[in-house]
């Protein structure tokens, strides 16, 4: 399957010298996953929600200086799986479709996704989601969500009572909706949309509740149709069908991931910001995760994720940047962090953490005949 049937000649887009507000004001009424911007007809880059969230620029200044021209491009006649792998790559929900050399429309994850539903009933939660995730407190601030939203290049983070289960939810779309009604209000003369004030906002005041759950053994497509007809980029997991406690999160983007997945003999390595490499290279990180797991015998790597995130603090010009490792064995999930100034630092530091907890790993091995017939119902696509 390739992209030509997916990929949508219909999207937003606007100029380089539009203003922030006026963009801001279109994700608020159009919700879309992101917007294109041009120059003089051009293509320059994308525009997206999360990159105006974690923007202090004002809404007078240009779309231009938020424009991110990294934003993977592809071709009408791209497969599907490799779309799959450049979305997750690049960190990204939207990539501009090109052809011939001209901008001719935008593919989406919801396109992908819509478009492989009927492949996913082979796969359960349980062998894709992520274990790993950041909760807050009902009284954390919403200072401090949007801090770990940045921290972590997360969009969305569950929120617990005092006795850690979960009640609600925060996500970056319902933070910048709030934040765009609140400069309403102080463009009106309404000083009680004071930004310190909002910052100092309990999280418990904007939270979604109920919460949106999904259990280890449903399956991913159910998943799936789920977050798609709600418009929900992710699910809480929850185990033995509690939902009040919260065993990880199940994103689009973990399905993303499993759409890459391959019969090879050797390891998949998938880097997400692979922009951000510098003096440390995909072969480096393939070699050193490898080193680590070949010390264990019994343990398969079926997939590895190696995700970057740069902070904004630097050292000598080098950005602080942390680097999180997550391993798909038959032995279960395993994952180290780290963090650096630059790139190759931030994965060592990762590396030695998941070798530590790779010692640590405990659990039943997964049923062999699952990789070959998942992989074997994907590469169908």
């Amino acid at each position: 399957m390739n992209i030509a049937d997916i990929a949508t000649e219909e999207y937003i887009q606007v100029a380089v010298d539009e203003r922030l507000g006026q963009v801001r004001a279109l994700f608020e009424r159009e919700n879309p996953k992101g917007i294109v911007v041009t120059a003089e007809g051009d293509y320059e880059g994308v525009v997206t929600e999360r990159q105006l969230l974690q923007s202090h620029v004002e809404d007078d200044a240009k779309v231009q200086v938020m424009v991110r021209n990294n934003v993977p491009t592809v071709e009408r006649t791209d497969d599907v799986r490799e779309v799959a792998r450049m979305l997750v790559e690049g960190a990204t929900k939207i990539a501009p479709v090109f052809d011939g050399g001209s901008l001719w429309g935008i593919v989406t994850e919801d396109a992908i996704l819509e478009a492989v539903l009927e492949n996913l009933d082979v796969l359960t939660v349980q062998q894709i989601y992520t274990e790993e995730v950041v909760t807050l407190a009902e009284d954390d601030t919403l200072g401090k969500a949007i801090n770990h939203l940045r921290e972590h290049g997360i969009s969305r983070l569950p929120v617990v009572n005092e006795n850690g289960r979960l009640t609600g939810m925060v996500t970056t779309h319902d933070i910048a909706d709030f934040a765009v009604r609140t400069m309403e209000r102080q463009r009106k003369g309404d000083r009680s949309g004071d930004t310190d004030r909002m910052l100092d906002l309990p999280v418990y005041d904007l939270m979604n509740s109920p919460v949106a759950t999904v259990d280890l053994d449903d399956s991913v497509r159910s998943a799936v149709q789920r977050m798609l007809d709600h418009d929900y980029a992710g699910l809480v997991v929850t185990p033995d069908h509690d939902d009040g406690l919260v065993a990880g999160i199940l994103t689009k983007t973990d399905v993303l991931r499993a759409l890459t997945y391959t019969e090879k003999e050797t390891m998949d390595v998938q880097i997400t910001n692979i922009t951000l490499l510098d003096t440390i290279t995909r072969e480096d990180i393939y070699d050193a995760i490898t080193a680590v797991t070949d010390k264990y015998r019994d343990m398969q790597v079926q997939h590895a994720h190696v995700r970057f995130h740069e902070h904004k603090e630097k050292l000598r010009g080098t950005p602080l940047v942390q680097c999180q490792i997550r391993l798909r064995t038959n032995r279960g999930q395993v994952a180290g962090t780290g963090e650096g100034y630059g790139a190759e630092t931030a994965f060592h530091v990762a590396v030695d953490t998941l070798e530590r907890n790779v010692l640590e790993l405990k659990g039943t091995r997964a049923d062999a005949e699952y990789e070959g017939q998942v992989l074997r119902k994907l590469g169908e696509l």
